[in-house]
């Protein structure tokens, strides 16, 4: 019996009991199962001969049905899904950037049993995101004390890694996929010690750059393969399957 067939074996159990009463004539577990295992086989990108890049994030477009009917156990529906996915991609040599999520979502458009997946590859950080008091946040509410002074001086920009803010300042800090790697990324793509963002203070104000510490994969920014770049506000740098943006959090309050 292959893989498939025992996650299909394992869901009809789930599905006997309170899922076939909910979902009668209406999408099956089985089914968004075996679209999620065939979303893994066509989005499967090499890494090396035995090892292959799969998505780790799920959205499922549901009609407005299905979503009422669903969603209610997607809980204990995806309790259930996440772990065969991740038995599966084991026996294909499928390599995940971060955690199995499935989400889901009402699409108006969609009728009675149908519904579409989305997915994405994306990696795991750690890493200390900026405090929220560490930009204005606007004015301060009448009788409120103000703010307490951040003590560490910061540039005005981030760095963003998959919604995540991380504050720059001097010297600056490294990024892989390491331990020693200030900015940890669960990416296979990326090196144990991958690059670093170095803050350079000066008499005529901070300026940024990145520079390639012998990764493997190397580095891009603004679209431009480089060993060594200048930064700004809006530069975007891929290392591995990630994206990173510098930005500024002050212009989006």
């Amino acid at each position: 019996m292959g893989v498939f067939d025992r996650v299909e074996k394992k869901l009809e159990n789930v599905v006997g009991g309170v899922f076939a009463r909910a979902f009668k004539g209406d999408v099956q577990p089985v089914e968004i199962t075996a679209r999620l295992q065939r979303e893994l086989d066509s989005e499967a990108r090499l890494l090396s001969r035995d090892r292959k890049l799969v998505p780790n994030e799920f959205t499922i477009g549901l009609s407005s049905h299905d979503f009422a009917r669903l969603t209610p156990y997607s809980k204990t529906l995806n309790a259930e899904i996440a772990p065969q996915l991740l038995n599966y991609a084991a026996d294909k040599g499928y390599i995940f950037n971060g955690p199995v999520s499935i989400d889901y979502r009402m699409e108006e458009s969609l009728p009675i049993g149908r519904f579409t997946i989305t997915s994405a590859a994306v990696a795991g950080v750690d890493g200390a995101a900026a405090p929220a008091s560490a930009y204005p946040s606007g004015p301060t509410a009448p009788g409120a004390e103000p703010p307490a002074p951040v003590r560490q001086r910061t540039t005005g920009l981030v760095v963003e890694v998959n919604g995540v803010r991380h504050p720059l300042t001097a010297p600056g800090l490294t990024i892989g996929r390491g331990t020693d790697a200030d900015l940890r990324i669960n990416d296979p793509g990326v090196s144990r010690l991958h690059a670093r963002i170095n803050v350079i203070e000066s008499g005529s104000g901070t300026s940024l750059n990145i520079e390639d510490l012998g990764s493997t994969n190397g580095i891009t920014v603004d679209g431009a393969r480089t060993r060594q770049a200048p930064l700004n506000n809006g530069s975007r740098i891929d290392i591995g399957n990630t994206t990173m943006l510098i930005t500024s959090p002050v212009s989006d309050v």
